[in-house]
């Protein structure tokens, strides 16, 4: 199915299942712990040993020589994989270090060997008997030192690197009121419940490989590529996944550690990377320094907007597209945005949650704040001032649905804005600073192409099969949803498979085009098979009426059942988008609205009330769309005040690599989270007319976060987290 032109009504729009606040049909698999996580799949096949990833402790430099030999004589160890015996190997398409090291080293924890024994226990002490000589070499690890040396990127996510429109320079220099100021974010980990696990089995020449993986096809991809076998060799099987974040799109260490131990032990493998392994050996959010520049009228009128930003990532890397949503956020006729990249030799920095806008948000936001107290306006009334329903850098270019100026007004009324003093630190209980801070969220809505297969048995159950995955998400659900209101079930007449490179190939969860991509490539496939039912039965397939478990033309009607008949009807289909996102900008929005208390004394930060307020087309599942956002919340209060990847740039990773150090919010750092989806559609978007919202939840909330601090304590913190020794010696005095 080509989807060209902008939806008209369709059968999701009844609306009977569709829409509807509805509890995960894979939640009682999981609450009753019968799902199937990767590490856990016992049952796929016989005879799994265990693997065990040694990595690298240099983070730049060689090996010189390593010795196995201790490591092969110890007790239960069947065998050890080094870059030396492993074969050849290429590195895949989207990875940007090698997945096994040796003789060069990348960065620290890079893998350097796999000890596969016969069980864990064994595997970790054969591990540590491997004995590896390195020679260091001189790196790169301090993004701040290395800000001069950075390059102009040949791309970032979300376009090119540099933009310009009209004359930003000589605007901004004409402006009466200009804001100038640099804010820093630093390296992020997705730090994901499940870990990064995989078993893998070889069956001749054919891997079947059990993992936990966003993106099928594309793992599928790259590890056929490392391992230079034919793609159709390899099977990826990935019903569960314990939450990603990004941190699982692509291929990495376990699983093509687990596919060489195979092969190396003749028997199946598996692998999972150890906690304090993951978060340098894997991908992170990098770290970025972005500087804001703005311009506008005394009245509050953006004349010029700049957004440069610098990150850092290994040599042939990707920048963090920080600058993103600046391009489209507020109007402005003169702008300009600038991204250059520095090369670091800590761990590769890719896709994390929103990846360029959740960072890029966290420095805008406060500098929106900034600029408003600047001008003597109220914060959420500058940005309605400045709010744009074009493409600001493309103004031919309408947004296809836009109601940024709904999120803040309706943000601001529930949450009792008008109540807050706009000057700072004047508002007190008892020792407690109190302060409410607001901010807009922006994140892209693209779309990718996705394809489905349904079947029709002769129970008249509809079973989806789809490479889809469902990352905690909430997928399996809106899948099954979308089957039923298109064939007239009930929820429970539809089976969804997830997960099985075998399946048609999805969209994947990444990016948020997860949601609305997978569900129109499960609704294309149902209109191929309500067409071929109503071919099947001599009814006219544009009236046949599909309710109730039936299908109706006129006064005929029949079960689906019946209709099925003995052998059942299959129906398999691609949506593939054409060029919509070309003739209007596409997006979902959102405001942002936090109230926090700071201790006087301390500058213990507590965040009290939280509201989202969200505008991201149809909302297919109310109840899983306001989990994810009250999630993604949570990781920007994280992101906000505790969330830092401490480099150690004498030896060039990070120390605090595992979740007692590497803090992260938990239950009693969260308030009560209000969440209020507005009610619309977007037919430009799919024929679902709906978006994701699983990356537009995070988006701004840190800024939010800050922007309440500094109406609590007068105290202006640019660099992130926020954290009390950044408050201290600033707070007012008590009296």
């Amino acid at each position: 199915m080509k989807f060209d032109t902008p939806a008209g009504a369709n059968p999701i729009d009844q609306l009977k299942v569709v829409g509807k606040p509805t509890d995960r049909i894979d939640g009682p698999m999981k609450t009753a712990g019968t799902a199937a996580y990767a590490y856990e799949r016992h049952d796929v096949v016989r005879n799994q040993a265990y693997g065990y990833v040694l990595g690298s402790a240099i983070a730049k430099g060689r090996i010189a020589a390593m010795d196995v030999s201790r490591a092969k004589a110890a007790p239960g160890v069947i065998a050890v994989v080094t870059a030396e015996n492993a074969g050849p190997l290429t590195k895949g398409s989207l990875n940007t270090a090698r997945l096994l090291g040796g003789p060069e080293i990348q960065h620290y924890h890079q893998a350097v060997a796999l000890v596969v024994a016969e069980t864990f226990e064994q595997a970790r002490a054969g591990a540590q008997l491997i004995r590896v000589s390195y020679v260091k070499a001189e790196g790169a690890y301090d993004l701040a030192a290395s800000k001069d040396t950075a390059v102009k990127p040949a791309r970032i996510t979300g376009g090119a690197p540099d933009t310009a429109v009209g004359d930003f320079a000589g605007a901004f220099a004409a402006a009466p009121v200009q804001f100038d100021a640099t804010y820093t974010t630093p390296d992020q980990s997705h730090a994901m419940m499940e870990p990064h696990a995989t078993i893998a089995a070889w069956n001749g020449d054919e891997l079947t490989l059990w993992t936990s993986n966003q993106m099928i096809d594309w793992c599928r991809g790259d590890m056929a590529k490392t391992l230079g076998i034919p793609k159709e060799k390899v099977r990826l099987s990935s019903p569960f996944i314990g939450g990603g974040f990004g941190g699982k799109l692509f291929l990495r260490a376990d699983a093509l550690l687990a596919a060489l131990g195979a092969r190396a032990a003749r028997r199946p493998v598996k692998v999972a990377l150890q906690r304090p392994l993951m978060i340098n050996n894997t991908t992170h959010r990098p770290a970025t320094i972005q500087r804001i520049r703005i311009g506008a009228t005394k009245d509050g009128k953006i004349t010029a907007i700049a957004h440069e930003s610098w990150s850092g990532d290994l040599a042939g890397g990707k920048a963090d597209g920080a600058v993103d949503q600046t391009r489209a956020l507020y109007a402005g006729a003169h702008r300009m945005t600038a991204t250059r990249l520095a090369t670091l030799d800590l761990p590769e920095g890719n896709a994390m949650r929103a990846p360029g806008e959740a960072t890029g948000l966290m420095a805008l936001e406060i500098a929106m704040d900034e600029m408003a107290e600047k001008l003597g306006l109220d914060p959420v009334e500058f940005r309605i001032r400045n709010d744009s329903q074009v493409d600001p850098e493309r103004p031919e270019r309408p947004y296809s649905q836009r109601q940024l100026i709904e999120c803040l007004r309706m943000g601001a009324d529930r949450f009792g804005w008008r109540h807050r003093n706009p000057k700072p630190a004047m508002t007190r209980e008892g020792g407690w600073l109190i302060g409410q801070g607001m901010a807009a969220a922006y994140r892209g809505a693209p779309v990718m192409k996705s394809a489905a297969r349904v079947r029709l048995d002769a129970k008249g159950v509809v079973t989806v099969e789809t490479d889809m995955t469902d990352i905690g998400t909430g997928t399996y659900t809106i899948i099954a949803q979308t089957a039923a209101e298109m064939m007239g079930l009930p929820l429970h007449k539809v089976v969804v498979r997830l997960g099985d490179s075998t399946f048609p190939v999805s969209a994947g969860s990444g990016g948020q085009w997860g949601a609305t991509s997978s569900t129109a490539g499960v609704y294309a496939a149902c209109v191929k098979l309500r067409e071929a039912l109503a071919q099947k039965l001599g009814f006219d397939p544009a009236g046949a009426v599909f309710a109730d478990g039936q299908v109706r033309s006129g006064n005929h009607s029949v079960t689906l059942a019946e209709a099925a008949g003995p052998d059942g009807v299959v129906a398999e289909d691609t949506i593939e988008f054409g060029d919509l996102q070309k003739k209007y900008r596409q997006a979902t929005f959102a405001g942002h609205f936090v109230e926090v208390a700071v201790d006087a004394a301390t500058g213990e930060v507590r965040v009290r009330r939280m509201l989202a307020v969200c505008s991201a087309g149809r909302i297919l599942n109310p109840k899983s769309a306001r989990s994810q956002v009250i999630g993604a919340m949570t990781m920007g209060v994280g992101a906000a005040l505790m969330e830092e990847l401490a480099v150690d740039t004498r030896v060039g990773f990070f120390a605090n690599h595992d979740l007692a150090s590497y803090e992260v919010p938990v239950h009693a750092d969260i308030p009560h989270q209000e969440v209020i989806f507005l009610d619309e559609t977007d037919p430009a978007i799919s024929p679902m007319k709906a978006k994701g919202v699983g990356e537009l939840g995070i988006c701004g909330v840190a800024a939010a976060v800050a922007n309440a601090i500094y109406n609590a304590t007068g105290v202006r913190v640019r660099d992130y987290p926020v954290t009390l020794d950044k408050l201290l010696d600033r707070l007012p005095q008590m009296t």
